[in-house]
C-alpha cells in the first residue's frame, strides 16, 4: 500500500480503535440549488457550509483523489491535482491530462502553486485540517467533501458525487455516472446469483512491511469496497473490530486464521509494486496454512484499481467480483 495514504489511514484507524452495514439507499444530493446553466450555483458541503459561486467552476483544484476520480468521471479536468505521480499509479479509471500541475503532497499540498493557478475552486476533503482550509479561503472558495462514513459509504460516495457536480455545473453528468454504477451492480449481482456465488465470503485488505514484521489493515463491513462487494450479494468474512469513519481495521498473520471458508477470496491492492501478501509473507507458514491461500483463492488486484474512488473505480472492483465469483 502507499505510504502516504497508509500512514494517514492507519493512524485515524489506530487512534479509533483504540478509543473504540453500510447501503445504497442515501441518493439524495447534499442540500444544493443551482440557477439557470452559467448563473450562481451554492452547495453546503460537510461542514455544513454555504459556499456560493457566481458561475459553476471550471478551473478547479483536487486536494483528494476520490474527488480528483469523481472531477473527471464529470468532464472537468482539474487545473491542480495533489501528487500527480501517486494518482497515476493508483488510479486508472480517470486519467489525467499530461497539463494538470502537481500542487504538493496530499498531506501537505502547497498553498502557493494551488493559488497559483489562479483556480475558481479547490474541492478537499474532510480531516485534512482547518488550518489548511482557512488558508486556501483568503483566496479562492473550497469545498470539503465527507469523504467516507462507515454507515453509508455508497450513500456518502453519492453525495459527495452530487455535490461536486452542482458546484462544477455537471447534475447531468452526475445522474449518468450514478446510473451506470446502479447498472453494473444490478447486472454483476445477478451473474454472481445466476453463477450460484450468492452469499459467498469474501476479505479485502492491504499491508506493509516494516523490518520483519507485515501489518495488514482489513476492510471492514463499512469500508466503500467492502459496502460493493456485499451489494452485489457477497457476504464480508470480516468482522473485527474497525474505526466509524472508514470501516478499516488493523490485524496480523495470526489474526487471520479466523478467515477458515474454504469459499473465501481474499483481495489485496499493490499498485505501487510493493507485494507484501506474495513477497513478504512467502515463508510464513501460518500464512500458508490460510485454507484461501492454500485453495488459490489470493487475489492481487490489477494495478490502478483505487480502493478508496467514486463510481468509476467502484465500478472497476464490481468487474473484479464478478470476475472471480462466476469463474
Amino acid at each position: 500500500m502507499i505510504r502516504t495514504r497508509a500512514t494517514v489511514l492507519l493512524a485515524a484507524a489506530t487512534a479509533l480503535l483504540l478509543s473504540a452495514c453500510g447501503t445504497t439507499e442515501n441518493t439524495a444530493a447534499p442540500e444544493a440549488s443551482a440557477s439557470a446553466a452559467g448563473g450562481p450555483v451554492t452547495v453546503t458541503d460537510s461542514r455544513g457550509k454555504e459556499i456560493t459561486l457566481k458561475a459553476p467552476a471550471t478551473k478547479v483544484v483536487g486536494l483528494e483523489w476520490g474527488e480528483v476520480e469523481m472531477l473527471v468521471g464529470l468532464g472537468v479536468m482539474p487545473v491542480g491535482v495533489a501528487d500527480t505521480t501517486g494518482y497515476a499509479t493508483w488510479v486508472s479509471a480517470a486519467k489525467l491530462d499530461p497539463s494538470v500541475k502537481d500542487v504538493g503532497s496530499r498531506a501537505e499540498p502547497s498553498v502557493d502553486s494551488i493559488v497559483a493557478l489562479q483556480p475558481d475552486l479547490v474541492i478537499m476533503q474532510d480531516g485534512r485540517g482547518a488550518n489548511l482550509v482557512s488558508q486556501l479561503e483568503k483566496y479562492v472558495p473550497v469545498v470539503v467533501t465527507k469523504g467516507t462514513d462507515a454507515a453509508d459509504n455508497l450513500g456518502r460516495m453519492r453525495a459527495d458525487l452530487n455535490m461536486i457536480a452542482t458546484a462544477v455545473g455537471r447534475t447531468a453528468e452526475a445522474e449518468k455516472v450514478l446510473a451506470d454504477f446502479d447498472a453494473a451492480l444490478a447486472d454483476g449481482k445477478k451473474k454472481i446469483a445466476d453463477a450460484g456465488s450468492a452469499g459467498r465470503p469474501f476479505a479485502i485488505a492491504d499491508g506493509w512491511k516494516e523490518g520483519s514484521t507485515v501489518s495488514i489493515r482489513m476492510f471492514g463491513q463499512g469500508a466503500l469496497v467492502s459496502q460493493i462487494g456485499i451489494q452485489l450479494g457477497l457476504t464480508n468474512a470480516w468482522n473485527g473490530e474497525t474505526d466509524a469513519a472508514w470501516g478499516l481495521g488493523q490485524t496480523d498473520v495470526e489474526g487471520l486464521t479466523g478467515l477458515k471458508d474454504p469459499n473465501l477470496h481474499f483481495f489485496y491492492n499493490a499498485s505501487d509494486g510493493t507485494d507484501v501478501f506474495a513477497d513478504g509473507l512467502a515463508g510464513n507458514a501460518i500464512w500458508k496454512s490460510l485454507p484461501f491461500v492454500e485453495q488459490g483463492n489470493l487475489h492481487r488486484m490489477p494495478d490502478g484499481i483505487w480502493t478508496f474512488g467514486g463510481p468509476l473505480s467502484g465500478k472497476q472492483y464490481i468487474d473484479q467480483f464478478v470476475k472471480t465469483y462466476t469463474a
